[in-house]
């Protein structure tokens, strides 16, 4: 709960009327909020709600188009991320804002004066002295290259760069969303450390579209709808957690529980018919290397690959779909090689690939909907004639996907780089779903999404192998895995090192072989970097 001291101070932070548009879109409408010290609050929300424009406001990435800002009760105009970190307020963002190729020391000392020559031992210095603040037990090293650190260490990075710089809010922008279920339990601990330092007792905003996460940590939970704040909530003694995730469902979802997409309990059947073949797949150039992968996926088969994040996951769905050649083994799909094939022969030949990077591989930002939905079958009629695009043909595609797929856009030619994440996942879905699909790879589907979106894809998976697709669906999130899969196997060092067949029983066996193959997983050592020193 908020520190005691500082329940009835006044907030570090208010926003009042807040307003931003992107150009039809309203991101937030007239948004009310404060922020404490010695308080975890949460902004939770579906993806498109609202909650990364307010934290890049409270960064200075954005500026607001109407309302006020307050720090300690006067107002104030955030002009700038300089601005921001001056008034106290140090923002983690989803995706890591180091420079890859410089050390942490190197990252840190970016943006000093630069006829300086940095001082780096002092800035080492400092940085343990923060590290030791959240339970640093030694294992950050200040001179580490930041591309070569784990998920994890990377963001505690950025949590200590902001402790560093004197911070008194904390914004952590959806923080959990690309880290293990370790990791982010115990970055959850970290929060709860800082904010009940009796001391210094830091205000933490948490933006996340995990419900039970929020539910977890958050001492007060502010919910966004279409821009708007929905409500506000503070778990206490005097609710039950049901009571309070109904609450917040109905907050959430205009229509409440009755809203939110339920997945089918039954499982497909799978048939004897194999349709996708992996036999002793190996390549030397990843890291690690894959070695002697083999894998059978069935018509109507769901085989779940588990494991901790950078085992060979990401190397395996790049070969599956083509876009990384192999040193040995082989490919079948219904029983021929696809050895040598490009993307877009593998596509044609129904093997279909849903990468988990939607923003970057998965779609072209500066193309419209209706591109994306044919950038796999560029110049191919009756999209194309001539060597010109059909425009009305591309709309009509476009348009019978958008219904389909549910995709919340203006229409065919919106570009995706204004789509939600969620949004972005219906049109890769709509994609490689569409036509003469056989098999079809998913990668971390639901990273990122909300409830909603998440149980939307999860339909979705299994509407497919019920069609009788093969299916392989790559997530660390263990439940994803158990509650889908038929068959699951546990990746570690580049190689699989367990087969587990699904139901019950599934879920613990699946953590045990997780846990006893860490030691071939550097990345899985790594991602342990937010425990507490005891």
């Amino acid at each position: 709960m908020t520190h005691p001291v500082y329940a009835d101070a006044t907030p570090l932070v208010s926003l009042a009327g807040i307003r931003k548009s992107y150009g039809a879109v309203r991101a937030l409408d007239d948004v009310d909020v404060d922020f404490r010290a010695g308080e975890v609050h949460v902004l939770l929300g579906e993806n498109g709600a609202g909650k990364s424009t307010l934290a890049a406001i409270l960064a200075g990435v954005q500026q607001p188009d109407g309302g006020r800002i307050l720090l300690d009760g006067t107002e104030r105009r955030i002009a700038s991320p300089r601005d921001a970190m001056d008034s106290g307020i140090g923002v983690v963002f989803q995706h890591a804002q180091l420079v890859p190729s410089l050390s942490l020391v190197d990252n840190i000392a970016l943006g000093g004066p630069w006829w300086q020559t940095p001082q780096r031992a002092r800035i080492a210095q400092r940085m343990r002295e923060a590290d030791a603040r959240i339970g640093g037990t030694g294992r950050l090293d200040p001179f580490a290259r930041a591309g070569a650190l784990s998920l994890g260490e990377r963001q505690r990075a950025q949590i200590v760069r902001a402790l560093m710089r004197d911070s008194r809010l904390l914004v952590l922008d959806e923080p959990t969303s690309m880290l293990t279920p370790e990791a982010a339990a115990d970055l959850v601990r970290l929060m709860r450390r800082l904010a009940d330092d009796a001391a210094r007792p830091l205000g933490i905003v948490f933006v996340t579209h995990r419900l039970d996460e929020a539910l977890d940590c958050g001492d007060r939970i502010t919910v966004l709808r279409g821009g708007r704040k929905a409500g506000e909530l503070r778990p206490g003694a005097d609710m039950t957690r049901d009571t309070a995730r109904d609450t917040l469902l109905g907050m959430m979802f205009s229509g409440g529980l009755a809203q939110a997409p339920t997945i089918a309990a039954s499982l497909p059947a799978a048939s004897a018919a194999p349709v996708l073949e992996v036999q002793r797949l190996s390549i030397a150039d990843a890291d690690p290397p894959l070695r002697d992968v083999t894998l059978t996926v069935r018509a109507g088969e769901i085989v779940g690959i588990a494991g901790i994040d950078g085992n060979g996951q990401r190397e395996l769905a790049e070969a599956l779909a083509g876009q990384r050649p192999f040193d040995a083994g082989d490919i079948l799909l219904c029983g021929a090689s696809v050895r040598g094939l490009g993307v877009a022969a593998r596509y044609k030949r129904g093997l279909r690939y849903a990468s988990d990077d939607r923003h970057g591989e998965g779609t072209v930002s500066a193309l419209s909907i209706g591109l994306n939905l044919l950038i796999k079958r560029i110049g191919d009629a009756p999209f194309w004639r001539g060597g010109m695009e059909k425009l009305a043909a591309v709309d009509a595609h476009a348009r019978q996907a958008i219904e389909a797929f549910d995709i919340r856009a203006q229409g065919p030619r919106t570009l995706a780089g204004h789509l939600s994440g969620g949004n972005l996942q219906k049109v890769m879905l709509a994609r490689e779903l569409d036509g003469a699909a056989r098999a079809i790879v998913f990668a971390k589907p639901t990273h990122g999404l909300d409830v909603r979106s998440a149980a939307a894809c999860h339909a979705r998976i299994r509407a497919a192998a019920a069609a009788g697709l093969a299916v392989v669906l790559i997530s660390t999130d263990l439940d994803e895995i158990v509650a889908l899969s038929q068959q699951i196997v546990v990746m570690a060092g580049g190689r699989i090192v367990a087969r587990i067949p699904g139901g019950e029983g599934a879920h613990a066996a699946v953590g045990r072989a997780i846990s006893r193959s860490e030691d071939l997983s550097a990345g899985g050592l790594q991602d342990r970097s937010f425990g507490e020193a005891s």
